[in-house]
């Protein structure tokens, strides 16, 4: 029996979601609405590899999955099945048949993400499980000098959850920048890798500095000390998208997901 590989490229409203990632206790979470989706249309138990576990609240547009199955089915069926068997917070944009050697995760060089600051007096009600909001007022040159410091190889244990497993916490950020389109802060963020919480920790340091409290040349100490309690707090997981997952040319894989925008 010949095994293909599939992969999909998934968004997601992760409002009502415990995470990606399959929970013990049994709340609901992404990867189980896929698998129990995807399962229907097989006829038989899917199981999925994902690029990126977000968090509980985090949302994703650009979310790349793979699974292994011996069943046939045109790549249509698949996608129309599976959003067919999908609740309105999930859906599944497109399908490609990969190469045995690509995996969702360890074939993908890398991650893009986007976090939404909602910037007005009053919060949303329409926006508010979508966007972070906040009153303060903030300068974003601030914030953009600031994360620049972060480009380049670097060990980010200052900005990892203490519940993060990886080995270690050397990451190579790619690109960052902060800018604001009308009531809105958006930063953007790609590296090769994330760690826990990295890109949330990341944006509360960044909202200390722009509130005036540390100049810029402090997110560099705070980088370098390597200790998360010196750090900003956790930013609301609600303006986080995980937008864009990118992968060698030979997959022939499309742009994985679309960058929000609230103006």
């Amino acid at each position: 029996m010949v095994k293909q590989r599939i992969a999909l490229g998934v968004e997601y409203n992760g409002s009502l979601f415990s995470g990606y990632q399959l929970q013990s206790h049994g709340t609901r979470t992404v990867q189980g609405e896929l698998e129990r989706a995807l399962s229907k249309v097989a006829n038989e138990p899917v199981r999925l590899t994902c690029a990126g576990r977000t968090d509980t609240g985090v949302h994703a547009t650009g979310q790349v999955v793979h699974f292994d199955t011996a069943v046939e089915r045109e790549l249509k069926a698949w996608m129309l099945g599976s959003n067919t068997n999908l609740p309105g917070d999930v859906s599944v944009h497109w399908v490609r048949q990969v190469d045995d050697d690509f995996s969702a995760r360890f074939s993908a060089i890398s991650r893009s993400y986007r976090y939404i600051l909602y910037n007005r007096r009053v919060r949303s009600a329409v926006f508010q499980h979508n966007v972070a909001w906040s009153y303060a007022s903030f300068d974003e040159k601030a914030m953009h000098a600031a994360a620049q410091y972060l480009l380049g190889e670097q060990d980010f244990s200052a900005f990892r959850s203490s519940r993060c497993q990886a080995s270690h916490a050397v990451r190579v950020m790619q690109a960052i920048s902060i800018k604001r389109q009308g009531d809105y802060l958006i930063l953007d963020i790609k590296a090769n890798a994330f760690l826990h919480h990295m890109v949330r920790n990341i944006m509360g340091t960044l909202m200390v500095i722009g509130r005036g409290e540390q100049p810029a040349g402090w997110m560099q100490e705070i980088l370098h000390g390597r200790d998360r309690k010196c750090a900003g707090m956790t930013a609301s997981a609600a303006g986080l998208y995980l937008v864009n997952v990118e992968y060698p040319k030979q997959y022939g894989l499309p742009d994985s997901g679309w960058l929000p925008t609230l103006s």
